[in-house]
This record gives C-alpha cells, structure tokens and sequence, in this order.
C-alpha cells in the first residue's frame, strides 16, 4: 500500500485474465462513487506503438507479456495524476496496434483505477497502488468473452483469435498473469457479477476517502 502522507488520490489497481470482467468492475465502482470523481485508466493505452512494423506482422506480437507495454511512460504518469497533475495520456488503436495521433489530456482525480491484465505483475506499479485487486473467472469463459470481443470490437477473423489464445495469450497467462494473484488484498471471483465483493470493495474506497480529507 503506497505510504505517501501528503497524496490525497487514490489509486487502485484492477488487474485479471482476459475476458475476467475488469471492466466491469471498474465502471461499477466509477458509477457507484461518480465519474467527476474516479479516473478510469488502461493499462492497454500504453502498449508500445508498432508503426514501424509492418502491418501484416503486428498481429504476431506477443502482447500479453509485461514488455509490450510502456512501463516506464505509464509509471511516470501515474505519479504525476496522483499528485494532481495534468498528463497527455496515449490512445491506442487495437485493431493497427498503433497510438493514434492525439493523446488524451487528463487530469488526476481523486479516485483512479487501473485496469490491466499485468498491472499487479510489475513491482513499481504495485507500490503505487492503495488497493490491489485481481478479478477471477473459469478459463473458458474467458476464452468465450475475448473471442466475442475480438471478432465484433477488434476486426478479428477466427482462426487469428485462436492462434493468438493458443500462442500468446494462454501461456503468458500462466507465466505472469496468475501469479500475479499473490499480491491481491482481495480476490473477486466471477468479475463484475459478484456483488458482495464490489460492495466490500466500494465500502473500503469510502473508507479511504474520508481518511485522505
């Protein structure tokens, strides 16, 4: 749990396998606590841009492993949100694996969640963090939601999905995305569908909250 006295925002960290329903979770608490007040983030805005590969082999990187992010972007601004700075905060198009032209200018709020598959994984995030969360759910229905995800938001055909799961995305689970589970204070089975748990979760936040007034 970060220690800093003098930061006011909090930060908590969201992370889970594909399709585990981190998203769900995360816009649950943002609607509960009010958007004015929570800043959603993505660990998926900080993927390394692949401009300068070719089109035809960007869909063969491996975007499940902790250095296909830009670590060291994503840190530097999560500092500077928590202490109440302005960031320019990088889009990311999924569907070339590019950053769009025009970053996304925000500003930290006082609750802010990141949403990521590896955000537990790397250390100097983790240390960040005022609550660490990691959302679980069976394998195969996270295979089904990537799978309806993909082929209807990302413009995959099929045989790409499979062969990305099969390749990438299933190993690199089991490398760094589940044992990143270790470091959670809490555990939330079934994604956003467990209500008791968000509720717990929620009432932690408030906690927190009226001890950093």
């Amino acid at each position: 749990m970060a220690s800093d006295p003098h930061r006011r925002n909090i930060l908590i960290g969201l992370a889970g396998g594909t399709g585990a329903g981190k998203t769900l979770v995360a816009q649950s608490i943002a609607q509960d606590l009010g958007s004015d007040s929570v800043l959603l983030i993505e660990q998926d805005s900080y993927y390394k841009d692949l401009q300068h590969i070719p089109l035809g082999e960007r869909e063969n990187r491996n975007f499940d492993h902790p250095d296909a992010f830009d670590r060291d972007l994503l840190r530097t601004q999560l500092e500077a949100l928590l202490a109440g700075r302005e960031v320019d905060m990088p889009s990311y198009d999924m569907r070339t694996h590019t950053r769009l032209g025009e970053p996304r200018r925000v500003r930290g709020r006082r609750i802010m969640i990141l949403d990521g598959l590896l955000v537990l994984e790397d250390p100097a995030l983790r240390h960040l963090m005022d609550i660490k969360i990691y959302v679980d759910a069976d394998p195969d229905i996270r295979f089904i939601r990537r799978l309806k995800r993909d082929l209807t938001e990302r413009g995959r055909t099929l045989d790409q999905v499979i062969r990305q799961y099969e390749s990438t995305v299933r190993p690199m689970h089991l490398q760094f995305v589940e044992p990143s589970k270790r470091y959670a204070d809490l555990v939330i089975p079934e994604g956003g569908y467990n209500f008791v748990a968000i509720d717990l979760l929620k009432t932690k936040v408030r906690s927190l909250l009226a001890d950093s007034r």
